[in-house]
């Protein structure tokens, strides 16, 4: 997709960051059919599983103009040509006629529940049905993130950071930039990082001794509090490790699902939690790696606020803002997406005349909750330097990682067909 539509000229593609993500819809749906054709000629729609829970409740297909613009390439009011689409792949030339032009603004009204759908939620017919929306997105005013500047992180088993803008800009390696994507009226900036809690929970479902799981059972822990605290009083360096957060692949800013982890300086001594703490920083950088392009590209953070459930981490949260130099404002809610939902229903029921109003009443947000220390920022920034060196040596230039992967899927299925055979 990104060769054909880089070939073509797409006027749409520096607007994704330059490529174009295989998580996305529109990537999936050339998936759907290349490998099941009859499933992609049998379905008549689609659509974003928001936009599908919106029909169920309302009866209406009524599709929101956020995954439309980040998932499904809808940029300046239309989908890429049919011309691209048949670029592709022949078949695929009028995929957007499962899609849908008639796009509403988040926190519209989608219309009201029906019969059915009351028996589902116990709520009234009629009531109010917001247009759908995405988790991460709906997080942003939930934080009181309505003004230029202020870059909210979901912060969970993977990270969205998402950040609006009065102006647009074209930033490398970002999952999307979409004009009303966040808050109406705005651009919605959108960048992301494929694994951060779920790395932290391979290490603790991988690496971590038995011994470790008991302790942490005696002293009333979890295994990722007890890592957490055992790490917790190293200096910075101590433990000699130095990782590239991508064991889930690389979203922003490589854009690459083929890139793999790595883990630097392993030794006999190296232990669980030298590992636990080695990824918290990884991924902190990782996420300073984001902030930096976000700010080289014309589009500062001013302010960075996270959300999601690793906020719980103070030793987390403190080293986040220590590899940053930024002070980290931290959600007032533990569920902020939930919180979000419930103010662009607000609105949809006209509650608030717009999404701003909403924040200024329901919006939960601790400032400034952690500030950087300035000498472990220095020590930090030293080994955010060889990250960089490592982000850039592999994420561009050397295909070591790609070549391993290619080896394993080949060797994969070479096994399964022998299987198969036998």
């Amino acid at each position: 997709m990104n060769a054909v539509a880089e070939r073509r000229g797409e006027r749409w593609l520096p607007r994704y960051g330059g490529k174009i993500s295989a998580e996305w819809a529109v990537a999936k749906l050339l998936q759907i059919l290349e490998e099941s054709p009859q499933v992609y000629a049998a379905a008549e729609r689609f659509l974003e599983a928001t936009d599908w829970v919106t029909w169920q409740l309302c009866g209406a297909e009524v599709r929101n103009i956020c995954t439309a613009g980040y998932k499904a390439i809808y940029q300046d009011g239309e989908y890429p040509t049919d011309d691209f689409f048949a670029a592709l792949n022949p078949a695929f030339r009028h995929a957007t006629d499962r899609f849908s032009r008639d796009l509403h603004p988040l926190g519209g009204r989608a219309g009201g529940l029906t019969e059915a759908a009351t028996r589902l939620t116990g709520l009234k017919v009629g009531t109010a049905v917001a247009v759908g929306n995405v988790d991460a997105h709906v997080t942003a005013p939930a934080v009181g993130a309505t003004r230029s500047g202020q870059l909210v992180a979901i912060m969970g088993t993977s990270t969205c950071h998402v950040m609006i803008g009065d102006t647009l800009a074209e930033v490398p390696g970002l999952c999307g930039v979409v004009a009303g994507g966040i808050t109406p009226g705005t651009y919605g900036y959108e960048a992301g990082q494929s694994g951060v809690g779920d790395l932290f929970g391979w290490v603790v479902k991988k690496l971590t001794p038995p011994e470790y799981h008991t302790l942490a059972q005696e002293r009333g822990l979890s295994v990722h509090e007890l890592l957490t605290e055992l790490g917790q009083d190293q200096a910075v360096g101590e433990h000699g490790l130095l990782a590239l957060d991508w064991l889930s692949g690389n979203r922003s800013v490589l854009v690459d699902t083929d890139l793999s982890g790595m883990i630097m300086g392993l030794g006999l001594s190296t232990r669980a939690e030298d590992i636990y703490r080695a990824l918290i920083e990884a991924t902190a950088f990782g996420t300073r790696v984001i902030v930096e392009t976000f700010n080289d590209s014309g589009v500062p953070v001013q302010e960075f606020i996270a959300a999601g459930g690793l906020i719980r981490n103070p030793v987390l949260m403190q080293t986040y803002a220590d590899v940053l130099g930024l002070p980290i404002s931290v959600a007032g809610s533990s569920q902020a997406p939930a919180l979000g939902s419930a103010m662009h229903a607000a609105v949809a029921a006209g509650a608030y005349p717009d999404i701003s109003a909403a924040a200024d009443r329901m919006a939960r947000v601790r400032r400034a909750a952690y500030t950087p220390d300035p000498h472990r920022h220095v020590a930090y920034t030293q080994i955010y330097q060889l990250y960089k060196h490592l982000h850039d040596l592999f994420g561009h230039e050397d295909r070591t990682m790609k070549t391993l992967k290619r080896l394993r899927d080949g060797a994969v299925a070479h096994k399964e067909r022998s299987e198969v055979l036998a």
